[in-house]
């Protein structure tokens, strides 16, 4: 749990679809409370080389996240380079809301 007041680490995904698609020309922006331009990027659960950046286009598929200090790491997004795939908008759906999907081959 953060403490009262805090802001998690959020992994802003442009276009705005899960999973990322690597042709769609990815690119995903780390946000939080925590310390801008000292961000610490993972892929695949390993500190990954875009050290210091908050935002970059994805190359390479994987598992990201992302960590601010003091305000920790962010949710994973999955970037994929495979065709067909289904895709969901990157937001918070609750019981009742309208859902566009997208097939993508």
């Amino acid at each position: 749990l953060s403490p009262a007041g805090a802001q998690s680490t959020q992994l802003l995904v442009e276009p705005p679809w899960r999973p990322a698609v690597l042709w769609d020309r990815v690119t995903l922006t780390c946000r939080g409370s925590g310390t801008a331009g000292a961000t610490t990027w993972y892929k695949d659960g390993q500190r990954w080389g875009q050290e210091g950046r908050d935002r970059f286009t994805v190359t390479e598929s994987g598992t990201y996240t992302c960590d601010r200090p003091g305000s920790g790491r962010s949710p994973p997004v999955h970037a994929v380079n495979a065709t067909p795939v289904l895709q969901v908008p990157a937001r918070v759906l609750l019981e009742g809301d309208s859902l566009t999907l997208s097939c993508r081959v």
